[in-house]
């Protein structure tokens, strides 16, 4: 870990051993959200996969820190950030304006909770929450919610780690970034899920699959999941099913063009249907094999993960 004098370091991944294909500059990672949502995990989980990762460093520290990186042949940098005061947002968004001056692109992850599992953790702790002054915890959860509306509205990656361990929040960046500070592969994650266990909070896109007969009341199709020959093939026969995959291809084929053009490199297409386990599962594996496979390099890496299968 990288002691600048301002807390404890963290470390980084490496810029100029190869540069960022999409943006010509160096590759990086800025990590930011609400205090207690998990940014000391995150960053222990870049670090171990290659990433150079720089802990609680001021935003606008973060143009001189890649001049620094770059300067040390680092291939990419991930910076953790947080709220230190209440020029925060104003300086985020003047520091990514000058590291766009300078070619550079950074990937913006914003991780969040709800009000109740950050209060849990701030208790366990025993620590009071940054912004909460002479309130109490949730005072400062509002205030510091309020004062990164709009980082949040504006960061690449929403991860929701309320429900989540501290080796599925590894798991999750592992699964973002693992590629390495080096790699210019731009990633869609194919999520199947269920509407009663909540919509993803991170999806860019979101396709409902419960205008198609449910498997569930099959007997026979019940206890098995999307996965299964049987289901995917009652799923598949299903009018409309065919006519949404094409429909729906054509409509991602537009949007990630887009994406890419616009720099975008992690999409989350979250698929639906009532529990996560029949349609769902079965359509996004659907989805997933009409991706266009990369070819020199080019092209999306497509991952799928079906968040509610196993669930009762």
């Amino acid at each position: 870990m990288l002691d600048l004098g301002m807390n404890e370091g963290a470390a980084m991944a490496d810029p100029r051993a190869e540069l960022d294909p999409l943006h010509g500059g160096p590759n990086l990672v800025i990590v930011t959200g609400m205090s207690g949502a998990g940014r000391s995990t995150a960053a222990k989980s870049l670090e171990d996969i290659g990433w150079y990762v720089v802990d609680n460093l001021p935003p606008a520290l973060l143009p001189t820190m890649i001049d620094l990186a770059d300067r040390a042949s680092l291939p990419g940098v991930a910076a953790i950030v947080d709220v230190r005061s209440r020029a925060f947002t104003t300086d985020l968004k003047s520091a990514i304006s000058e590291l766009g001056a300078k070619g550079v692109t950074p990937q913006v992850v914003f991780l969040e909770a709800s009000d109740d599992a950050l209060v849990r953790r701030f208790e366990n702790v025993r620590r009071p929450h940054p912004m909460q002054g002479t309130g109490r915890i949730v005072d400062g959860i509002a205030a510091e919610r309020e004062l990164l509306r709009s980082v949040r509205g504006d960061s690449d990656i929403v991860l929701d780690t309320s429900s989540l361990n501290v080796h599925e929040l590894r798991a999750r960046m592992n699964g973002y970034f693992a590629g390495g500070a080096g790699s210019g592969t731009t990633r869609l994650t194919i999520m199947s899920f269920g509407y009663k266990y909540g919509l993803p909070v991170d999806a860019d896109l979101v396709a409902d699959l419960r205008f198609l007969p449910n498997p569930h009341w099959i007997p026979e199709l019940r206890g098995l999941t999307g996965q299964d020959a049987p289901v995917r093939d009652y799923v598949l026969a299903q009018p409309g099913a065919t006519a949404f995959l094409d429909a729906y291809m054509a409509v991602l084929n537009v949007s990630l063009a887009g994406f890419e053009r616009e720099g975008k490199r992690f999409v989350v297409l979250a698929v639906g249907c009532t529990g996560g386990k029949h349609r769902s599962v079965a359509m996004a594996e659907q989805l997933a094999a009409r991706v266009p496979a990369r070819v020199d390099g080019q092209g999306w890496d497509v991952r799928v993960t079906h968040r509610d299968l196993g669930r009762e």
